[in-house]
Formats: structure tokens, C-alpha cells, sequence
């Protein structure tokens, strides 16, 4: 349908009615590399709020000030309430925040996961929040400990 046929409050109740990106009632622990994220998720959210109030079209002012608008409070509220937990100098005998935890599975698959902050978590990429369930099951166990992750027994044979 062309632009001509749309009324202009339609266009605003778009804008009006982009929702906030929810926040996690969760603690917002961060790695030192999960915090730096947040800050440039941050200028980025600046960039694109300045460049939207500068920007020539009103339909696309609208949509891209909301866009803009809700990345700078989620931003900024994640800049606001990140508690840095800074790398520990060498593994502990227990499974903590930001550490890399390898899990045999019961076929004798391997795989390593490290537990970082929620905005931070990139399971393609090994790195799963603090507050997934994978996470939850190995946070405060020891090598060789057995844990439960998905239904299936898996095997704590590192903590780096």
C-alpha cells in the first residue's frame, strides 16, 4: 500500500508504539570485555539518537527517534546498574563468574562454556549468562563434580 493512503497518527502509533527492550531483574554482572560492549552499545545508541534528530524525512524521523530513543535507555540503563567482577589471577577450586568451564558429556563429547553477563552471552560463541540453567548447574561446583544439564549427566573436567 503507497504512503498516500496512510493517515499521518498511523505513522506515529508505529513510532509510539515500539517497546521497550525489557530489563532483567538479575544482577547485571559484567566481564571487563561485556562492560566495554555496553559502552559502545552506548555511543552507538548516541550516534544513531543524534543522527535520527538530524535526519531529513518526518516518517523516517519518527520510527528511527523511537528506535533510537529505547536503545539509549536500554543502554543506559545497563551502563548504569553493570557491576564489574573483575578475571580472577588464577582458577579456583570452584566454578565462578566469568570463568570457562569444560563438561564431559556422557557420549565423552567435550565442550567448554564461559559464564558471562546476560548482554554478553553468545552461545555460538561458548559464552552463556550466569543465570542460564547450564550456568546455574555448574556455578559453585568443583572439577570432577557431576551435574545435571538438559536431563542429561555431564562431567566438570575443567575451570579455567
Amino acid at each position: 500500500m503507497s504512503v498516500a493512503f496512510t493517515r499521518e497518527e498511523d505513522l506515529e502509533a508505529t513510532a509510539a508504539d515500539l517497546v521497550d527492550r525489557p530489563i532483567s531483574p538479575h544482577p547485571n554482572l559484567v566481564t571487563p570485555e561485556g562492560l566495554a560492549a555496553i559502552e559502545a552499545a552506548l555511543a552507538s545508541a548516541r550516534a544513531a539518537y543524534s543522527a535520527a534528530q538530524t535526519s531529513g524525512s518526518i516518517e523516517t524521523d519518527r520510527t528511527a527517534m523511537a528506535r533510537a530513543t529505547r536503545d539509549l535507555r536500554y543502554w543506559s540503563a545497563r551502563r548504569a546498574s553493570a557491576q564489574l567482577v573483575p578475571p580472577q589471577a588464577a582458577p579456583g577450586e570452584t566454578v565462578r563468574f566469568g570463568d570457562t568451564v569444560t563438561l564431559e558429556r556422557e557420549d565423552g563429547r567435550i565442550q567448554s562454556w564461559t559464564l558471562v553477563g546476560e548482554d554478553e552471552s553468545d552461545p555460538a560463541a561458548g559464552k552463556v549468562a550466569y543465570v542460564s540453567p547450564l550456568a546455574q548447574a555448574v556455578l559453585g561446583r568443583r572439577l570432577g563434580d557431576e551435574v545435571t544439564v538438559a536431563g542429561r549427566t555431564v562431567e566438570i573436567v575443567g575451570i579455567g
